[in-house]
């Protein structure tokens, strides 16, 4: 993969399709490489007519890993989040936001379709708030605010001991990969289950391309010290899609339902049997979707009467 340098960060990425096509940046979530973006789902975003980016966070694939920053207690952090008390982190979302307008910026992207999935969707979120004119449109999957109710912060414990969980041997790529299906069974999407050898071979590819634990617990701790985003979130003006999972057990629908009602004009759908991954059978469904609301983006943007001079 390429690399780019983008706010003082080296960022890997991959750019898919007609370079003069609409820009769609894939923004990935919590620990996960740009690879946890399916091929067959850039495949399709690119043969619907976008030119498809995806790229590697900071703290985790190939992109630059903060190995010197310091590295505070995860349940530490979630019990000072549940209590409504600052937490402190080597980075925020803001910083990750920036990352991601350092990449627009590096491959000369004047504005993109953001599609940010979980901790990608808070990114896309703030980039959409903070960085208006970048972009085009907003689709935020199985995301949330930064809204500190329970009945919205707070997924099954058992999915939250999951995602806090390690493998035996984090440097060992069949431990990681076990590790990572473990999860998985826990937080996926129950009406859409995977072929068991499939999956493993896709999170193979996730091992590889690297997954690394500590900048996993970063990443954590720069959505809680973030906080509460909803104030900043209620100014976005890019047309938004909010779609989350009826049965997501780590972001509560209740998550997805307060992301469309803070975000002004944002339309929800609503996936049932759908958890929190990208299973295959839940892949059709988003791209349609993704799809539908871009191009109808395009088709506005393309019959909008030109600015006056």
């Amino acid at each position: 993969m390429p690399a780019a340098t983008a706010n003082g960060l080296t960022l890997d990425y991959e750019s898919f399709g007609d370079p003069a096509a609409p820009a769609l940046l894939l923004v990935m979530g919590l620990g996960m490489p740009a690879l946890a973006w399916p091929d067959e789902f850039v495949d399709a975003l690119v043969a619907a007519g976008f030119r498809v980016i995806r790229f590697d966070n900071r703290d985790c694939g190939h992109s630059t890993k903060l190995r010197n920053a310091p590295l505070p207690s995860a349940a530490r952090a979630i019990a000072r989040a549940l209590l409504r008390l600052p937490v402190h982190a080597p980075y925020t979302l803001d910083d990750m936001a920036a990352d991601t307008v350092g990449l627009l910026d590096a491959l000369g992207i004047e504005r993109a379709h953001l599609v940010g999935a979980s901790l990608g969707g808070m990114i896309a979120q703030l980039v959409a708030a903070r960085y208006p004119a970048r972009a085009a449109s907003l689709v935020s999957i199985m995301s949330s605010t930064g809204n500190p109710h329970p009945r919205v912060a707070i997924g099954h414990p058992r999915a939250l001991r999951a995602i806090l969980s390690r493998p035996l041997d984090p440097t060992d790529v069949n431990h990681v990969v076990d590790h990572l299906v473990r999860v998985l069974g826990v937080i996926g999407s129950p009406g859409f289950p995977t072929d068991r050898t499939l999956l493993r071979d896709r999170l193979e590819r996730v091992a590889r391309r690297g997954w690394y634990p500590a900048g996993t617990v970063r990443q954590l701790l720069a959505v809680l010290a973030s906080g509460d985003r909803r104030p900043l979130l209620a100014h976005i003006v890019a047309p938004t899609l909010v779609i989350h999972g009826r049965d997501d057990p780590l972001v509560p629908l209740a998550a997805g339902r307060d992301t469309a009602r803070t975000i002004p004009g944002a339309r929800l759908e609503v996936i049932d049997g759908m958890g929190h991954d990208l299973a295959p059978g839940v892949l059709p469904i988003l791209i349609d979707r993704i799809v539908r609301f871009c191009r109808s983006v395009e088709g506005s943007r393309a019959g909008a009467p030109a600015a006056s001079t």
